[in-house]
């Protein structure tokens, strides 16, 4: 057995071992900056730049995972995933349906369903009652990336804020069993409509489309359903 000294190269010679230990580093580097970015680019952050959509939140079991900023996911901090704001921006959150508002920090990426634009941690969806209907329609102002006091909630008032524009949702069904109430919504779905659930009394799930921002194309919807959906109806967000 020939056994080869790992002495020092002299000057014509190659270091072949080091130079492939240094071209094995920077394809580790190049494949670690490709996984690092998931989804779109972030984008720079405007103070006072506005976004409408639904909002959705996510608990358990993501809780104690690393999100996509490298940070550990805490479900009871006041923290959210957006697709493009950078990781640190401050975003105040306020409901279009109820008013109720709070002021969450971006450490994560997402989500990733058609229609939503905010995903909020848990203790973030229970200070705007999120936490109970599952999706709501909210309105997002880009605050900053200062790591300023969190300011208190914003109680939710008697009705809409009209400078938040009012909208509407075409309810197709009120269900008093869940399997009901989800086979309606993957249905909604899978025929190219933006179908969600949200919590009714006396724990009944409501199926909604929408929202919608003018009532004629909340009319339109409800013409667009009425054949498979005879009971849908137009109701008013926050109703």
């Amino acid at each position: 057995m020939i056994v080869e000294s790992p002495g020092r190269v002299g000057a014509g010679e190659v270091d072949v071992r080091g130079c492939l230990t240094r071209w094995s580093v920077l394809v580790l580097v190049l494949l670690s900056l490709g996984c690092a970015h998931r989804g779109p680019a972030p984008v720079t952050v405007v103070p006072g730049a506005t976004e409408k959509g639904l909002a959705s939140w996510y608990g358990n079991p993501y809780h104690g995972r690393r999100t996509a900023s490298g940070e550990i996911y805490n479900m009871h901090e006041l923290t959210a995933a957006h697709r493009t704001l950078p990781f640190g921006t401050r975003v105040r959150v306020t409901r279009r349906d109820t008013g109720a508002a709070v002021t969450v920090r971006i450490n994560d990426r997402g989500p990733f369903v058609k229609g939503r634009i905010i995903d909020l941690s848990y203790a973030a969806a229970k200070k705007i009652h999120l936490d109970i209907d599952g999706v709501a329609p909210v309105k997002l102002k880009v605050l900053g990336t200062s790591a300023e006091q969190e300011p208190a909630p914003t109680p939710p008032p008697l009705a809409p804020k009209a400078s938040e524009g009012a909208c509407w949702w075409v309810q197709v069904g009120s269900f008093s069993d869940p399997d009901n109430a989800r086979r309606s919504r993957n249905r909604l779905r899978e025929a190219g409509e933006t179908a969600v659930m949200m919590g009714g009394p006396s724990g009944t799930q409501r199926v909604r489309v929408g929202p919608f921002g003018s009532k004629k194309d909340a009319k339109k919807a409800r013409r667009r359903l009425r054949s498979e959906w005879p009971a849908a109806e137009i109701v008013s967000c926050g109703g």
